[in-house]
């Protein structure tokens, strides 16, 4: 049997607990983090933790004294050992408001094979050109209302594509359907601020806090579906995989040479 945690209880993952009336069923009200778990912990936990907090501060949703990251780390992890994951697993922690308060579950489920390791292929992407992310202060969130992204990855999927960007309302790129933009050139990185409408992935701000300690030039700028077809590499970055290398982008090709090694120092020893 496996399980998932709701409201701090174990329960089936077969059993029911939401409600018609539910506020992130009806109008996705509330957020989400997505994590990497292991033995020993989750992987930047204190990153997803923090952003977890204040979102909901946020979201005025009211936070219970008992949140602190000791105890979502215990939560997390009392999930992984019931449901006998054996090294990485993923973890989704969902946060709803209730009329007395908040709701929330987290699940837990195996990470697909090779998700850890260099992607030697590399991804071939596009852009969602159907809708618009706004740029505003609720657009760094992982909200439940994730509707913009789902159907940029129906639209991935459709075209049998790796991932889709995202535009945002000025019609630059803001994101990936599940990951942050990076691009290199002249040996240069180059990521969107979060006044770009760009999720603040915990994966993107670990690299904007060691890239710069290791001696490498690190911009936040708004980028251009122009900025990207003139690049060197292209990577997208996320909490579960690190750092997926881009291959193609509209039939432009990218080398891996400084993505690789960025790769191997950061991610691989992490």
């Amino acid at each position: 049997m496996s399980f998932v945690n709701h409201n701090g209880r174990l329960i089936s993952q077969n059993q029911s607990f939401l409600t018609a009336d539910n506020r992130s069923f009806r109008f996705g009200d509330g957020l989400f983090e997505t994590m990497l778990v292991r033995e020993g912990g989750v992987r930047l936990g204190n990153f997803h933790w923090e952003r977890m907090r204040s979102g909901m501060r946020l979201l005025h949703l009211d936070i219970p004294s008992s949140f602190t990251p000791d105890y979502l780390e215990r939560q997390v992890f009392a999930l992984y050992t019931a449901n006998e994951h054996a090294g990485s697993c993923r973890a989704r922690m969902t946060v709803w408001r209730e009329e007395a308060g908040i709701g929330y579950v987290i699940q837990t489920s195996p990470l697909p094979a090779g998700a850890e390791g260099w992607n030697t292929d590399g991804l071939v992407i596009d852009i969602f050109a159907e809708g618009r992310k706004a740029c505003d202060a609720y657009s760094a969130l992982k909200s439940n209302n994730y509707l913009l992204y789902v159907l940029a990855g129906l639209c991935a999927k459709e075209q049998r594509l790796d991932d889709c960007l995202v535009l945002n309302s000025h019609g630059r790129l803001a994101d990936s359907t599940i990951a942050n933009l990076f691009y290199i050139k002249d040996q240069r990185f180059y990521t969107p601020p979060l006044s770009e409408g760009c999720v603040a992935g915990v994966m993107r701000r670990y690299l904007l806090e060691v890239l710069p300690g290791a001696g490498y030039s690190v911009q936040e700028q708004p980028v251009s579906p122009e900025d990207l077809a003139d690049a060197d590499e292209v990577f997208l970055t996320n909490a579960l995989r690190g750092i997926r290398w881009v291959r193609s982008f509209r039939g432009i090709t990218y080398g891996s040479g400084l993505t690789a090694v960025v790769h191997e120092q950061f991610i691989e020893k992490m």
